[in-house]
């Protein structure tokens, strides 16, 4: 749970900086927090800046395949297909995530909003067939559940 609680920090920052709602971090085997990062694709305007991309991404040039293996990362919400991918390709462990791709996309139906993403909405298993995945944990969902409100109210706002 502290793992899961980081996240939503994480996501609550890039909120806060007016990115999408999303933290990971990556644990090590022994329990270490190896890397963290949060949403920064509309601070930066590369949509490929998810955290769990950039995870993957800094695993593959920092831990070994057995390091990487031993790993799980932890999220605020389940992977996207670009990210599911990515964590594929460079061979990670676990993957444990509070909210479901399938509850934000419910969410956002109930409070009006339409998701804007170009990808068609898979589970991780989908993407990584055999992949070891716990979620959604209950428990912080509604904390998520209103960080999405309030991203997409200010976006809305913004426009």
């Amino acid at each position: 749970m502290p793992y899961l609680r980081r996240c939503v920090e994480l996501a609550t920052e890039a909120v806060e900086a007016g990115d999408g709602p999303f933290g990971s971090v990556l644990v090590d085997a022994a329990g270490k927090i190896r890397a963290e990062d949060r949403n920064r694709e509309l601070s930066t305007g590369d949509a490929t800046m998810h955290p769990e991309f950039e995870l993957a991404r800094w695993a593959a040039t920092n831990l070994t395949a057995e390091e990487r293996a031993g790993a799980t990362v932890y999220t605020s919400g389940e992977h996207c297909p670009m990210c599911a991918a990515a964590h594929g390709w460079v061979e990670l462990g676990r993957i444990v995530y509070v909210t479901s791709s399938a509850q934000t996309r419910g969410w956002l139906a109930e409070m009006g909003f339409v998701s804007n993403s170009p990808l068609t909405p898979l589970s991780i298993q989908q993407v990584v067939p055999g992949l070891e995945v716990a979620g959604p944990v209950p428990g912080l969902a509604d904390e998520v559940r209103e960080l999405h409100r309030r991203f997409r109210t200010a976006r809305a706002a913004a426009k």
